[in-house]
């Protein structure tokens, strides 16, 4: 694990981050040419080496409800990965998800290789994983259900 002087010192290395610092000896890092509202990239870095970096519009990260990714336990080559993603993401404008009144669930099919099907489906909160009406699996985010489908040798079928 890196240490906070450690980090400080990536993050510090990003001349486009401005660095603020706040309570309990905390600092945050704000990208004020940010394409979004938001502009917080790294948020309570503390001395203890915990800290968070955003990556609402990045896939592949397990992230909090705010968008934000756990970095206590980065390597050096994982924190500037994640920053330069983050920084990169906010460049570039996405247009807002149209409001949709329909509450139709979304369900999708996996296929693999034998031609076995599962069912992935939106329930509530949930991404639940169905083969045939028995429940497979149960994920917190489509990212996660994406994931284990993948990794089990499944493909989204088109």
């Amino acid at each position: 694990m890196l240490t906070f002087e450690e980090k400080l010192a990536i993050i510090e290395s990003f001349p486009q981050l401005t660095r603020h610092n706040v309570s309990l000896k905390r600092v945050n890092f704000h990208y004020e040419a940010s394409l979004h509202d938001k502009k917080t990239v790294v948020y309570h870095l503390h001395p203890n080496g915990n800290g968070f970096v955003f990556a609402g519009f990045l896939k592949g990260y397990p992230k909090d409800e705010k968008g934000y990714v756990n970095i206590r336990d980065f390597s050096a080559e994982e924190l500037r990965a994640i920053i330069e993603a983050s920084i990169q993401s906010l460049s570039v404008k996405r247009e807002p998800k149209p409001k949709t009144e329909s509450t139709e669930p979304i369900v999708q099919t996996w296929v693999d290789k034998e031609n076995s099907t599962l069912l992935l489906q939106q329930e509530d909160t949930l991404w639940n994983v169905y083969h045939g009406m028995n429940l497979e699996a149960s994920f917190e985010s489509y990212a996660e259900a994406e994931n284990y489908l993948k990794e089990e040798g499944f493909s989204l079928r088109k």
